[in-house]
């Protein structure tokens, strides 16, 4: 199942990364690739995996990054790895502070020379809100260009599926049912960092440590809105048949309430 959905996300990064390129005019995939070959230095590549993923799995992120070095030869991709090693990046993704993450991801890019003149990015669900608050927050280096793969960017209210071991599942929605937007659930499940219940906005305005910032909901950043109109292009794509988080049209940041999200938590 990892590796259908690791090709399906595959084949949309090469449309649409051959969309965002002011340099090619084609519909044909195989085109663009081949030009990016004859390229001398294609712009570099930050992608941020999703919630139960790490940086380097084989079947995904590391399957991914792979193919796009095979294709696009001399291509320099940063993948967001938090933590000394897999296990703790992947462990990152359910437990520990979001805007502690980014902060560090800031750091680790502004420290890459490879990254110096700019880069594009791919964030692959709870990674793609990560990379939109990398926009807003890190304008230097510079984003040209956010591709979001089902990124939660109007948050979740209800997690139907999970994709890890049956304990870390419990942890989560243990922790949720403790109440999503008390502080020591906001400084501790990353998923509560972007629960947005659509019942009562005030609470999460006002109790929401991430999401609501990047949203611009509680004090208007201006930074925020500055930063992230110097991207050349935002493409947001939404699964359809998404059954990780709900509601899916949070996707293309509409917040849709349904009856049944509170029997997902």
């Amino acid at each position: 199942m990892i590796l259908i959905i690791a090709i399906l996300k595959i084949t949309v990064i090469t449309l649409l990364i051959s969309t965002a390129s002011n340099a090619v005019d084609t519909n044909s995939v195989r085109q663009f690739l081949m030009k990016q070959k004859t390229s001398v230095k294609p712009t570099p590549i930050v992608m941020w995996h999703g919630m139960g993923d790490s940086c380097c799995n084989p079947l995904s992120l590391g399957w991914i990054k792979n193919l796009l070095e095979e294709n696009i030869p001399q291509v320099y991709i940063y993948s967001v790895m938090i933590g000394p090693n897999v296990i703790a990046d992947t462990e990152h993704g359910f437990f520990g502070n979001a805007n502690d993450q980014v902060a560090y991801v800031c750091e680790t890019i502004q420290k890459d020379g490879n990254l110096k003149d700019g880069y594009n990015s791919i964030g692959f669900s709870q990674g793609a809100q990560f990379l939109r608050a990398l926009a807003e927050r890190c304008p230097n280096p510079p984003m040209k260009n956010l591709i979001s793969l089902g990124g939660q960017h109007q948050g979740v209210f209800g997690l139907p599926l999970c994709p890890v071991e049956s304990y870390i599942c419990d942890r989560i929605r243990h922790l949720l049912e403790l109440g999503a937007y008390s502080r020591f659930v906001q400084n501790t499940l990353v998923q509560a960092q972007y629960w947005h219940d659509p019942l009562d906005e005030a609470t999460y305005r006002e109790n929401s440590i991430f999401l609501a910032d990047i949203n611009n909901e509680k004090e208007l950043n201006e930074e925020y809105r500055k930063n992230l109109l110097k991207l050349q292009n935002l493409v947001l794509v939404k699964f359809l048949n998404d059954t990780m988080v709900t509601p899916k049209e949070s996707e293309t940041f509409v917040l849709k309430y349904d009856i049944s999200c509170t029997q997902n938590v």
